[in-house]
């Protein structure tokens, strides 16, 4: 027996429909290979980031950097810019715990945010350049061509560090303008993306 509610099912033979988890479309994969950047662009190809969607997913699996001690960072602009210095405010806190389990702690980080800065923003912490050492996550955007507001989005990147312990860091935010976003850039702080995935979802 299904839950109805105004004329709108909400729960068919004990699932919630489709309509309300969001239903979720993979719009394009980039595979790092000693990369610089790894960019998607609104229209080119084959991406989409416009009203499409009303929320944008990017999924990090295995971002392994060249150069020790780098962040994954990322920034946006619009149109036809391609500065990527869109003024931002963000907030950043981590956990982490040692591999010997003697370091666990949480906290604010003040030199991750940003106060309408225009840097790329960091969203992952000195991963390790070991053979096995990575860092995985997500990124969402909200509305990201919304004329009206500002854009706000939320990650949670979970990195090898490379003192040898976990550290998962939450960042959220907003890009201060009203003007469509139309382009994402992915990059580490410092030297290139050795090896990775970047998945782009949209979510409906």
């Amino acid at each position: 027996m299904g839950v109805i509610s105004n004329g709108t099912t909400l729960l068919d033979a004990g699932a919630l429909t489709s309509s309300l988890t969001g239903s979720m479309t993979l719009i394009k994969t980039l595979t790092a290979s000693s990369s610089a950047t790894l960019d998607f662009l609104n229209g080119t190809s084959s991406v989409v980031f416009d009203d499409t969607y009303d929320r944008y997913l990017f999924k990090f699996i295995n971002m392994h950097p060249a150069t020790n001690g780098a962040d994954l960072t990322f920034q946006a602009d619009t149109g036809t810019n391609t500065n990527y210095n869109i003024t931002m405010t963000t907030t950043a806190f981590y956990s982490e715990n040692t591999e010997a389990s003697g370091g666990g702690g949480i906290g604010y980080s003040e030199d991750r945010d940003q106060a309408d800065g225009t840097a790329f923003q960091q969203i992952s912490d000195d991963i390790g350049d070991g053979n096995d050492e990575c860092s995985s996550g997500s990124l969402t955007f909200f509305s990201p061509s919304s004329g009206t507001f500002v854009k706000h989005f939320i990650s949670l990147v979970n990195g090898y560090h490379e003192g040898n312990y976990s550290q998962a860091w939450h960042h959220g935010g907003y890009f201060n303008t009203t003007t469509a976003l139309t382009r994402i850039r992915f990059k580490m702080s410092s030297g290139n993306i050795a090896s990775g995935i970047i998945k782009m979802y949209g979510i409906k």
